[in-house]
C-alpha cells in the first residue's frame, strides 16, 4: 500500500485526480499535473523533484511562524497522548480554556467570548448567524440585512459565500439573495479621475451610510469588513475608512464585523490589526489562519461583552446559542495555536514584522516602474503587484494569462506565487529576512521583465 511518504512525483499526480480541489474546473478534473509538494522548512518547500521554492503565499496567507515548527509538532503530539478529542458541548478540556483566556487577553476592546470553530469560512458563519440571534434576543426579527463589499472575500459557507464580492467566482453558484447587500469596491486605484483619494473615502464612508438607510437602520444587522481585502487582491483602503465606517455602524445601530482572517497574528505586525493598526474596536471579530499558522485546523469568532450584556438586560431566560461543530475548541489544535503563540512571544515575531516590512514595501514599490504593473499595494507583510499590459486597452484575459506565464517563470526559478487574476499576491512566512526578501522580490521582477520582453 502506497502511503503519504512514497510515489514517484507521476504516482501522485495520477493519484491526486480523486482530489478535487477548491476551485477546481470540473470540466477538466484529471488533466492538470499539480506541483507535489513533500517538504517545508522555514519560509521554503520543496517540491517531489527536489526543488526548493520560497513560499511567496505563505501557504494561504496561513504559515505565519514559519514551516517544520518542532514546538508545535511536539504539542501536538503531546496533546494527543493526552486527548484527542473531548464534546464542546458538555464538557471542556485545559488547551482549549488556556487558549480562550490568553486570546481574550489579546484581543481588542471586549472581546472577551472567544467562540471556536472550524476556520475562517466557519467563523464568518457564525458571527452572521451571531447577528441574527442578537436580533432575535432583543425583539427585532426584521434586522437581519448584512452589508458587505464588492471585491471581499469571507469564505466558502452558504451564507460566508454570500457576503463574498468577488463577481467572478459567484456566477455559476446559488447565494443568498435577500439578506445580503454589497456596496462598491473601496479601491482607491480605481478612483475616477480627478478625484483625490481623500474625496474617495468619503464617497466610499457615504456607500456604507446611504446602503444603511436606503434599506432602513432598523433592517440591517451588520456591516461585514476585512481591514484589507486580502484575496481581493490586497486592497488597502484609504486612511481613516475602517474607522469612519465603524462610526457610521455605531450611529445607526449597526454591528460591525471586522474579518482579520488574514490581517491578525502578525501580518500587518500586531496580533490584531483592527485597534493597533486602524483604531477600530468592532463588536466581533473573526480569526483564523495564523492562529495555529496552518499546523491544524482552527478558527475563533471574538464577541463583544456589550453585546452578551444586551441579551441579558432583556430577560433572564434562557438564550442558547444553537450553533456548533463536533470539533470546535479541538484540544489538538488549541495546543498547535499555544505553541505557536508562545513562539510569537519567544521569537518578538510581531516586533520583527514591524522591522522587515518598510524593506520588503521599498522593494515591492520599486516594481511600480516596470511597464507591465499598474499598481502595488502593501501593508505589512502582504501585497499585491497588479498588472496591465496596455492601460489603453484593458484586458482582463491577456493580462491573467500573462501573469500564469510569469507564475510558471517564478516557480521554476525557486518561487511559489500566487497570481489573483491579474495580481501577483505576496504574503510569506512572517520569519522572512531581508535577504529573503530580496531574493523573492528579484525572482518576480525577473518574472515580470522575461515574460513582458517575449
Amino acid at each position: 500500500m502506497k502511503t503519504a511518504r512514497t510515489g514517484t512525483t507521476q504516482d501522485i499526480q495520477a493519484m491526486d485526480r480523486h482530489f478535487m480541489h477548491p476551485w477546481e474546473d470540473v470540466t477538466t478534473i484529471g488533466q492538470e499535473a499539480r506541483t507535489v509538494i513533500t517538504r517545508a522548512d522555514g519560509i521554503y518547500v520543496t517540491d517531489s523533484d527536489g526543488n526548493r521554492l520560497i513560499d511567496g503565499p505563505g501557504g494561504m496567507w496561513c504559515v505565519n511562524a514559519g514551516h517544520g515548527r518542532e514546538e508545535i509538532v511536539e504539542a501536538v503530539a503531546a496533546q494527543m497522548r493526552d486527548l484527542a478529542y473531548f464534546s464542546p458541548w458538555s464538557v471542556t478540556a485545559p488547551p482549549t480554556a488556556i487558549l480562550a483566556e490568553r486570546l481574550a487577553g489579546l484581543a481588542p476592546g471586549d472581546l472577551n467570548n472567544v467562540y471556536f470553530t472550524t476556520g475562517g469560512s466557519t467563523a464568518v458563519d457564525s458571527a452572521l448567524r451571531f447577528a441574527f440571534f442578537y436580533n432575535n434576543c432583543l425583539g427585532r426579527p426584521d434586522k437581519k440585512q448584512i452589508i458587505a463589499r464588492v471585491g471581499a472575500y469571507h469564505g466558502s459557507t452558504y451564507l460566508s459565500a454570500s457576503c463574498s464580492g468577488k463577481m467572478l467566482e459567484k456566477e455559476n453558484m446559488d447565494m443568498v439573495e435577500d439578506r445580503v447587500h454589497l456596496i462598491p469596491n473601496p479601491n482607491p486605484g480605481k478612483r475616477p479621475a480627478g478625484m483625490s483619494v481623500a474625496e474617495f473615502c468619503d464617497a466610499k464612508v457615504a456607500d456604507l451610510e446611504n446602503k444603511i438607510l436606503d434599506l432602513g437602520a432598523d433592517k440591517v444587522a451588520a456591516f461585514i469588513a476585512e481591514p484589507v481585502l486580502a484575496s481581493g487582491g490586497v486592497i488597502i483602503p484609504p486612511d481613516g475608512y475602517f474607522r469612519r465606517c465603524h462610526e457610521v455602524c455605531r450611529k445607526h445601530d449597526v454591528l460591525f464585523i471586522a474579518d482579520e482572517v488574514v490581517t491578525a497574528f502578525g501580518r500587518l505586525g500586531h496580533t490584531f490589526a483592527s485597534k493597533d493598526v486602524f483604531g477600530v474596536e468592532p463588536d466581533m471579530l473573526t480569526t483564523a489562519k495564523g492562529l495555529t499558522s496552518g499546523y491544524v485546523p482552527m478558527g475563533a469568532l471574538f464577541i463583544s461583552d456589550r453585546l452578551m450584556a444586551d441579551i441579558g438586560k432583556v430577560s433572564n431566560d434562557y438564550k442558547g446559542f444553537f450553533s456548533g461543530f463536533t470539533y470546535s475548541g479541538h484540544p489538538v489544535a488549541a495546543a498547535a495555536a499555544l505553541a505557536n503563540l508562545d513562539i510569537f512571544d519567544r521569537e518578538g515575531l510581531l516586533d520583527h514584522v514591524q522591522t522587515v516590512a518598510p524593506h520588503f514595501e521599498q522593494r515591492l514599490r520599486a516594481l511600480a516602474d516596470l511597464p507591465m504593473v499598474s499598481d502595488v499595494r502593501v501593508l505589512g507583510l502582504m501585497a499585491g503587484v497588479e498588472c496591465c499590459l496596455d492601460p489603453d486597452h484593458p484586458d482582463e484575459d491577456r493580462d491573467i494569462a500573462f501573469l500564469l506565464e510569469v507564475d510558471q517563470f517564478c516557480q521554476d526559478n525557486g518561487l511559489l506565487l500566487r497570481p489573483v487574476y491579474s495580481t501577483a499576491v505576496m504574503s510569506p512566512p512572517l520569519t522572512i529576512t531581508t535577504a529573503q526578501i530580496d531574493e523573492m522580490i528579484g525572482i518576480l521582477q525577473r518574472g515580470l521583465e522575461s515574460v513582458f520582453a517575449r
